[in-house]
């Protein structure tokens, strides 16, 4: 049996898992909000309770947002600010008394979909989280790709390729950059261009819906977010040329892209015919607790990636 943590902004869930990746038991919490030390006593308290239920004793992963500086050890990136600069996985496993694996979010998303979900069997594997930001992963025969700078699968950070004249020098961003893939694919992304080009203030969801009834502008937003989600998915598929790219996030809940970016991608990549499949998450909302669970191997089976 494994647990596995997914350690969000707003909430923290916890989850039993048995070797088949059949979820037994679940549990979820609100995250202490900016409070490093409850948000460890919370974990355990998570790590307990499912112990207990279940008379047993688990190996732990958790998923989290930002990662692990591979300079320091501390915890980057994090838009959960209270984790940033702070020893996670060692704080945790003091209070919980034996190893834990650690990863990105997005990594543990990918991982999930990879070993059993909707990108099962390929041994290639970029995963997309398109949300209210873009995050990212890769999954290569059963295990993530972790570089040496723990930023593998960041491609919201790059500039939009093929930019367009009126689509430069793009939004500004966080980062100090303008133009990041991060300002146009996700759903704030999306939201801004809508009104950006004189349309009513909308969720990416009421844009879909709108274009659905007929709506020309929302159509359109839709049509222009479809096309630069296809120039950035070329782009990484011409540097990894992966089997599957498998999306998760709200907007991957939007059928329409499944047709449609693979449709307008094969202008942007660089070969004669385009055989990467772009498909759903299975796991949806489940794929982080179940991402970190998998962080530990199996037996026989892949490691997952992260050291021990």
């Amino acid at each position: 049996m494994r647990i596995g943590i997914d350690l969000g902004g707003t909430k923290i869930e916890a989850a039993a898992m048995d070797e088949a990746g059949v979820l037994v038991l679940r549990k979820r919490v609100a995250t202490p909000a900016g409070d490093y030390s409850a948000i460890l006593v919370t974990i355990a308290g998570l790590v307990a309770h499912l112990e207990r239920a279940l008379k047993i004793r688990a190996t732990v992963g958790i998923a989290t947002p930002g990662a692990v500086s591979p300079a320091t050890g501390l915890i980057k990136n994090s838009n959960s600010v209270c984790l940033n600069r702070q020893r996670l996985a060692e704080d945790l496993e003091r209070r919980l008394a034996r190893p834990v694996r650690l990863a990105n979010d997005a990594d543990c998303f990918v991982l999930s979909e990879a070993r059993d979900g909707a990108a099962a069997g390929a041994h290639s594997v970029f995963g997309a989280i398109l949300g209210t930001g873009v995050g990212g992963g890769i999954v290569v025969n059963g295990t993530l790709l972790q570089g040496p700078n723990a930023i593998a699968g960041e491609w919201g950070h790059n500039p939009l390729p093929w930019a367009g004249a009126d689509e430069q020098p793009g939004p500004p961003y966080y980062c100090g950059k303008r133009g990041c893939i991060e300002t146009f694919v996700s759903g704030p992304g999306m939201e801004a261009d809508h009104r950006l080009q004189g349309g009513a203030m909308l969720t990416a969801a009421d844009i879909a819906e709108h274009a659905a009834a007929g709506d020309g502008s929302a159509r359109a937003t839709l049509e222009r977010y479809e096309d630069r989600l296809a120039r950035a998915l070329a782009a990484v598929i011409n540097v990894l040329d992966p089997q599957v790219i498998v999306l998760g996030g709200g907007l991957s809940n939007l059928q329409r892209l499944y047709t449609e970016v693979p449709r307008r991608w094969g202008e942007y990549v660089f070969s004669d015919r385009v055989d990467t499949r772009l498909v759903g998450a299975r796991h949806g909302d489940s794929s982080g607790v179940r991402g970190a669970a998998w962080l530990w191997p199996t037996a026989g089976g892949p490691s997952g990636g992260v050291p021990p």
